[in-house]
């Protein structure tokens, strides 16, 4: 069964110079799943699966409160774990701290539960999953993150329902995409 969920849209030359670190990254850290770089995104409501009318309810909410939704900037600058320190679970990519950031994540998410979801109630964390599941030989050493310098600006423009498709790769299929203002058209 197919899953769904509303990211943020990193754009493709971004993805591009993200897959040249990531073959970096895969020589120091054995991760056992690594994400395919077309599928590098910034979740913003996890929906699970979903009946067709609960969707679209929710793209409606969330076409709605992104109308007057401004793009903005935001870069990738670091990276870190989620999980136990010496076997993490999850290795992501940070972000700048960012209002815009979590302020459409709150409209976002806010729309999908008067849609009827009921998502995800850890804070909000931002960040762009790069792999999954340590399986080093030796304990995962979280000082080596420092070590790799990631700087990587870009403009999120896109706000994107995408569904899961498990065996397919990239994984991650746009349904709808949602378009924020671009700042020098206001």
């Amino acid at each position: 069964m197919s899953h769904y969920f509303f990211a943020g849209k990193i754009p493709s030359e971004t993805k591009l110079a993200m897959k040249n670190n990531i073959i970096e990254l895969k020589k120091q850290f054995p991760f056992r799943r690594w994400v395919h770089h077309e599928d590098l995104h910034i979740t913003l409501a996890f929906l699970g699966a979903a009946p067709e009318d609960k969707l679209e309810r929710a793209c409606s909410l969330v076409g709605g409160t992104l109308v007057k939704a401004d793009s903005f900037s935001l870069a990738i600058n670091g990276l870190g774990i989620f999980g136990r320190k010496d076997s993490p679970r999850v290795f992501w990519a940070s972000l700048s701290k960012s209002e815009e950031l979590t302020n459409l994540r709150a409209s976002v998410f806010t729309a999908c539960e008067e849609a009827g979801f009921q998502l995800e109630t850890r804070p909000f964390s931002p960040h762009v999953t790069l792999a999954r599941n340590w399986e080093g030989e030796f304990p995962f050493n979280p000082g080596k993150l420092d070590e790799q310098p990631l700087n990587l600006g870009f403009m999120l423009e896109e706000v994107v329902l995408y569904r899961t498709n498990i065996e397919s790769t990239p994984k991650y299929e746009p349904v709808q995409r949602f378009r924020l203002t671009a700042l020098n058209q206001q």
